[in-house]
């Protein structure tokens, strides 16, 4: 659609041809949320555009070594990936509206579908989503229309963003949503017991969690069936390559964030939030899912298979609102997981996996530092309590070149002391050793 721009002139034409001045078109907003001025600043060349734009990207600190996590990381991305995905067939952001004139689009999302389903063992997957968070709330939506119940649990050893933002989407509806405290960093599985009962649409937990614990819900599976309520697990994608996975663990609806599959790491996106479940449910899903038929002909074509959205349905049937996704985004996990390869995605997440090893090694052998939990396995993120505080030696290894990780205050009360550090593929046995020194300095 065009930007039309209506002149001074054209405006009072149109006020006067429905008997409105300015001021009474808007009348039925109150006066506190008017915007009185556009603060906008005049118009800019390219050449002076470009330049303002260096100047802001330059006040980033691109330079530093990265153990940065809590839900985004640092992996390595082969050229290959923006190379594919920057042909100009591939280049948009969109699903297709026409589906029947873009098969290629629809055949590299059905081929999305599946590396999901395959990531997860899980039997249907969705054509993504807008990131893990919206993906977790999506899922929990979901849980609320199969079971017609309304009451959620979730631990809070979930990532608080996504808690946050489900917070955020759930304010005004009637949901009871009650979160259970993390038990040594893992799920507390006696008070999500106690509190599952006949009324629990759902369980909401996260592996690894955001503290980096490796844990196994075979059995709040087991324990979710009896009550008649559904298992939900956030998953990190690299993990699942040694992992075991949510659908060997029974889970009913599986989320994640798909950045760690070939999408840089950025100020909040464009990310990828991707959902599977179980060929029961799959009605049930939102967004689009693209499925392989044949023609009249015989021959093999890909469709819209479901796309549950209030413009193709009885507004009161349908999924979600919010079930669009950035297509791009999706194509960019599929070539970046077809270029790794099966054995490639299980190399991957063993040097994550091994390199955080080492360095947990490393950091807790310094002085005064030490395991924040007692949790038995992580996976290429941990928690280390320092004899400070977390976001002032942060700081200060700013000041030295380092990244360090997440202080984890800011959302986990008592916890003015732990760190949060991950280690993806990147990082190398000199920069982990070259982190220890700094924080040996710091203290």
């Amino acid at each position: 659609m065009s930007f039309i721009a209506n002149t001074p002139s054209q405006q009072k034409q149109m006020l006067s041809e429905i008997g409105l001045s300015m001021d009474g078109l808007f009348a039925d907003i109150p006066k506190e949320f008017l915007t009185k001025e556009f603060n906008l600043p005049s118009g800019m060349s390219e050449f002076e555009v470009r330049n303002r734009l260096a100047d802001l990207a330059d006040k980033n600190h691109i330079d530093l070594t990265c153990f940065l996590g809590g839900g985004f990381y640092d992996h390595f991305i082969p050229s290959a990936v923006y190379a594919l995905i920057s042909r100009s067939e591939f280049y948009t952001a969109y699903t297709p509206y026409q589906p029947e004139i873009s098969q290629g689009t629809l055949q590299a999302i059905f081929e999305y579908q599946s590396l999901i389903c395959r990531l997860t063992e899980m039997q249907a997957s969705n054509a993504s989503l807008y990131d893990g968070g919206t993906a977790l709330y999506e899922a929990m939506m979901m849980a609320l229309r199969i079971t017609g119940r309304n009451k959620i649990l979730i631990d809070d050893s979930v990532n608080p963003i996504y808690r946050v933002m489900i917070q955020s989407y759930t304010k005004n509806l009637n949901i009871d949503l009650e979160q259970t405290k993390n038990e040594q960093g893992l799920v507390n599985r006696k008070a999500l017991l106690e509190k599952l009962d006949d009324g629990t649409a759902a369980i909401i937990v996260q592996n690894p969690n955001f503290f980096g614990c490796v844990d196994d819900f075979t059995d709040l599976a087991e324990a979710a069936h009896k009550k008649g309520a559904l298992l939900i697990v956030s998953c990190y994608p690299i993990s699942l390559g040694i992992l075991k996975t949510p659908g060997a663990m029974g889970a009913d609806i599986v989320t994640g964030e798909g950045q760690s599959l070939g999408l840089p790491m950025s100020f909040g996106g464009p990310y990828l939030g991707f959902m599977a479940t179980k060929k029961d449910y799959v009605r049930k899903m939102p967004g689009r899912i693209v499925g392989r038929t044949k023609d009249n002909q015989g021959r093999t074509g890909f469709v819209l298979t479901l796309q549950a959205r209030e413009q193709h349905i009885r507004r009161d049937k349908a999924t979600s609102n919010i079930c669009s996704n950035e297509a791009l985004c999706a194509l960019t996990a599929l070539v970046y997981s077809s270029l790794l390869g099966k054995d490639g995605l299980k190399q991957t997440a063993q040097l994550c996996a091994d390199k955080a090893s080492y360095a947990w090694q490393r950091l807790t052998a310094v002085k005064g530092v030490k395991s924040k939990f007692q949790a038995k396995w992580f996976f290429n993120e941990f928690v280390i309590e320092l004899p400070a505080n977390a976001a002032e030696v942060a700081g200060k290894l700013i000041e030295k070149g380092f990244a360090a990780g997440f202080p984890l205050s800011r959302y986990y009360e008592g916890m003015e002391n732990s760190l949060l550090i991950a280690v993806t593929e990147k990082r190398t046995k000199q920069q982990i050793g070259m982190l220890a020194e700094a924080l040996e300095a710091v203290l």
